[in-house]
Order: C-alpha cells, then structure tokens, then sequence
C-alpha cells in the first residue's frame, strides 16, 4: 500500500515539474515575440501608432483605421431623424460617401504630433470633412461646375435635387462650427481660435474665394486646428500651417494631373472637365511632366518644414505627403 501511495506521489511530482517546464518555455517564447520590435507592431492590431520604421502597408492600415473613426463619429453627428429628414439625408449622402478621410486624418496626425489624443480632435476632424463634404456639394451645382457624378455615384443635387443640396451643404456648415464650439474636450480659448481658423477656410480667404474642393485651404486649415486642439505651441503650429500649405498645392498639382492622364471610372468623377471648361491648371501652363516634378519638390519642402518633430510622432504626415504625390484617382 505503501509503494502504491509512493508511486502517486512521483508520478504527481513528475507531472508538476513537467507542468512548470511546460509553462516556463512558453513565458520565454513569449518574451522573446514581445522584444522583437517588427512582430511586437502585430500583436497589437488595434494600435493607431506608426513608428519611423514603418511601412507603406501599415500607414494604409493606420489610415483605415483612422477612417473607420471618423466614420463613427460623423455617422453619429448627423443622425438620420425629424425634422429636416430630406436634407438630413442629402447631408449623409455626401458626408458618409466613400471617401478617404485625408483632411480628418491630417487633423488628427497634427494632433497627436504635438502631444494631444485623438479624442480631443476628433470634433474638428469631423467639422473638417463636413466643410469639405459642403465644398463638394457646391462644386457639383449647375451654377458651379454642373458635374454628375463624384466619388463613382451621382452628385447630390443629381439624387436630391439643387434645392435641398444647397440647404444640405449650408446646414453642413453650420454644423461644422456646432462640432467645435460644442467640443467639452478642448478649452475655449482653444475652441474659438479653432473657429477662427474653420471661418477663413470658408469665407472670402478659403473656398468662397476659390471655389474649390482641394485640399489647399481645407488642408491647412485641419493641420492647424489638430495643433491647436492638440495644444501645440505657436511655433509648431506655424511648422505644421507651412507643411500643410505645401502639400494643398501638392494634392492640387496632382489633381489637375489626374485629371487629364486618366479616365472618369479610374477617378470616380468627371475626367478632363477643367480642360473642357478652358480652366488654368498646372499641366496646361507647366506640362504634365513638369508639373510632376513641381509636386515632388512640394512634397520635399512639405517634409522639411516637419525637421526636428519626434520621428515616430511625425511619421503619419510623412506618409500622407508621400500617399498624397503618389495617388492616383
């Protein structure tokens, strides 16, 4: 009886010292996976951090990710409800259509550069995207560039009719400033000069002047705000006001390009209409090729004026200025 019980008794201990082995191995496999700084990025999918190491893939990844959010938020911005039903809908229609969300995320980047959360600029990158839904529905009217077709569907007023698209890219407005006057996450101090920044954007200084659905005002304007609201100081605001002014012309320089080199379901809107409409763009005056050149030397100035941040935090606007020269629709 006696040998059985000591029988059990090792087997047992020879179990749990099996059992210790087991789980001590596994602890350094795990620590070992944990140091490896490439495959330490993996294991942690919801991360919205690039680093200077990394990759085209992760940026697209990084930049999903900060569309679904914005995403989220805008949906939740304008919820589809009495009163005003019709135009509620015309103002989602623009607003949640497929786009890439360069101008939230750009406000967002510019945010967290200077040491802010994402939450903290999440009510300006979505009044950002409201002004530009805004600028896209003026844009595509009759009085304007009488287009119909923008990001591969029919234009608002095409669905809706112009009356409710000008009243859908009004309300837009106005509820762009709501979104940021109404931010419990920034000071008011921060609020109202962010609000200043949103009015030139709009007013005779920014789309009103140029009718234009670029990123040129809007863009600089989304960097701006995302360092105000991020609390940036002066001088990194200006950094980020210059970079911002660099990469508006780049995406125009782009645009315009595009705009003859490719066709209508490439770009998901009208090809060639500047052409057709006798406008000054930069192939016309330049030529294709050296307007290329031209926004590559923008994007080279883009990223000087961003010298000195944290390379890790800076990572993102690199990116975009990169994704920005190289898109192509």
């Amino acid at each position: 009886m006696e040998s059985q019980e000591a029988l059990v008794y090792t087997l047992i201990s020879i179990l749990f010292f099996l059992q210790i082995l087991f789980w001590k191995l596994l602890w350094t496999r795990y620590i070992t996976v944990l140091s490896t700084p490439q495959l330490t990025r993996h294991l942690n999918p919801t991360s919205h951090t690039l680093t200077a190491e990394s990759n085209e893939t992760e940026f697209m990844s990084y930049m999903l990710r900060k569309s679904k959010s914005v995403n989220k938020a805008l949906d939740e911005a304008v919820p589809l409800c009495e009163p005003v039903l019709k135009i509620r809908e015309a103002m989602r229609y623009t607003l949640l259509s497929d786009g890439k969300r360069v101008r939230p995320m750009l406000c967002l980047a510019a945010c967290e550069l200077v040491g802010g959360q994402e939450s903290t600029a999440m009510p300006a990158a979505c009044a950002i995207e409201m002004l530009h839904a805004s600028s896209l529905i003026q844009d595509d009217l009759p009085c304007m560039d009488d287009d119909n077709l923008r990001r591969g569907k029919p234009t608002n007023h095409k669905v809706f009719g112009e009356g409710i698209a000008v009243l859908a890219a009004d309300a837009l407005i106005a509820l762009a400033v709501k979104q940021i006057a109404t931010s419990s996450t920034s000071s008011p101090e921060k609020v109202l000069r962010a609000i200043l920044e949103m009015a030139k954007a709009v007013g005779t200084e920014g789309l009103v002047a140029g009718q234009a659905a670029d990123l040129a005002g809007e863009g600089m304007t989304a960097a701006v705000i995302g360092g105000i609201t991020g609390g940036g100081s002066d001088e990194e605001i200006e950094r980020l006001r210059c970079y911002a002014r660099c990469i508006g012309l780049m995406f125009q320089v782009v645009d315009d390009v595009l705009d003859v080199t490719k066709s209508s379901e490439e770009l998901g809107k009208t090809a060639g209409k500047d052409l057709i409409a006798g406008k000054l763009t930069y192939p016309k005056v330049m030529g294709v090729e050296k307007s290329r050149e031209y926004a590559e030397r923008l994007n080279r100035e883009a990223r000087e004026h961003l010298q000195g941040f944290d390379s890790d935090k800076v990572a993102p606007l690199l990116f975009l200025a990169d994704y920005i020269v190289n898109r192509q629709n």
